[in-house]
């Protein structure tokens, strides 16, 4: 038996900023890659920038990268915080731990270690579910919330069975990922059709291949990555039982929703207002499953708009009822 591979002090490989493919030029100049340890577990997060901190977390298959074309342009204003979330990238891949309410609590142990009590946050895919969580089981460590591109099980109505094939197209893989086994005895040695397939069919404006190996190559290489892809998935009975628990406290603080009107469009905003009372809603055009990648200027845009009250240490102040301010999309 092999003796187990020695736990790195500093992040390595291409999953870190040193071996990530063509970056923004001056990246590396601004943003590192670093481990923080969090009750035993070793999350990998790529920080730089300077101001109030802003918590990127991605989504399903991707990593920390999703976010590479905005984080530039935030940093003179945000100290960001670019996770590779559980199960991803270079963090630690345990076999539990993938439900909402314990990927919330650890991103809140992230922040806190790097000396971060209260944060923005930035949630696409399964980033947004988690986000929602962390909003709702931690409300006073957010001040802002942004999400994109999900629905939320336990959440949002769910979708039938024998739904029509645009649906059925964009959500099939939610069965599929929530098997046992079979799916990864399906998908070795096919990870670059599988997951590349997810990749082409849901962006409009297609990612660049680099971008796409990027993603894939890690879940081709280790058996425990691609295990880890499918287990927030496992874990959805326990999300879905947390999140009807969840619907029943409104959230409070300011929510901006961002979709692709080439995919999920109105059903991101339709979705947080089933829980949240102050939802402003962007639906950007021509864009599919990836805003950040697909349409970056716009989304560097509808986030510096929607946090600027943050940036200027306002959101602390009295605020307009929901229902009062003109800002509002309802």
């Amino acid at each position: 038996m092999n003796p187990p591979a020695p736990r790195l002090s500093t992040p390595d490989g291409p999953g870190s900023v040193s071996r990530a493919p063509q970056l923004p030029t001056g990246f590396a100049d601004t943003f590192t890659s670093r481990y923080v340890d969090v009750d035993g577990l070793r999350l990998h997060a790529v920080t730089g920038g300077q101001g109030p901190a802003l918590l990127l977390v991605g989504g399903w298959p991707q990593t920390w990268y999703a976010w590479r074309l905005v984080m530039p342009a935030l940093a003179p204003d945000f100290t960001i915080v670019a996770v590779d979330p559980r199960g991803v990238g270079l963090s630690d891949k345990p076999l539990d731990g993938y439900d909402t309410g314990t990927l919330a609590r650890d991103l809140v142990g992230l922040m806190a270690a790097l000396g971060h009590r209260r944060f923005a946050m930035v949630g696409h895919d399964v980033g947004m579910w988690t986000g929602y969580a962390l909003a709702a089981d931690h409300p006073g460590r957010l001040t802002r919330l942004v999400v994109a591109e999900a629905a939320i099980p336990g959440l949002s109505p769910s979708p039938p069975l024998f739904g029509g094939a645009r649906a059925n197209d964009r959500l099939w893989h939610f069965a599929f990922n929530r098997l046992t086994d079979i799916n990864e005895e399906l998908v070795r040695g096919r990870e670059h059709l599988y997951f590349g397939h997810q990749f082409a069919t849901k962006a409009v404006r297609p990612l660049p291949e680099h971008a796409v190996r990027h993603y894939v190559d890690p879940l081709a290489a280790d058996p425990a990555a691609l295990r880890a892809s499918f287990a927030c998935y496992r874990a959805l009975d326990t999300t879905i039982e947390q999140n009807q628990r969840r619907r029943t406290r409104r959230l409070t603080l300011p929510v901006l929703t961002i979709a692709g009107a080439e995919n999920s469009a109105e059903l991101v905003g339709d979705t947080m207002r089933l829980a949240a009372d102050d939802v402003e809603s962007l639906i950007l055009p021509d864009c599919g499953h990836y805003p950040a990648e697909e349409a970056p200027k716009a989304v560097l845009s509808a986030l510096t708009d929607f946090l600027a009250p943050y940036r200027q240490g306002r959101d602390d102040e009295p605020r307009q009822r929901p229902e009062d301010a003109s800002t509002s999309t309802r």
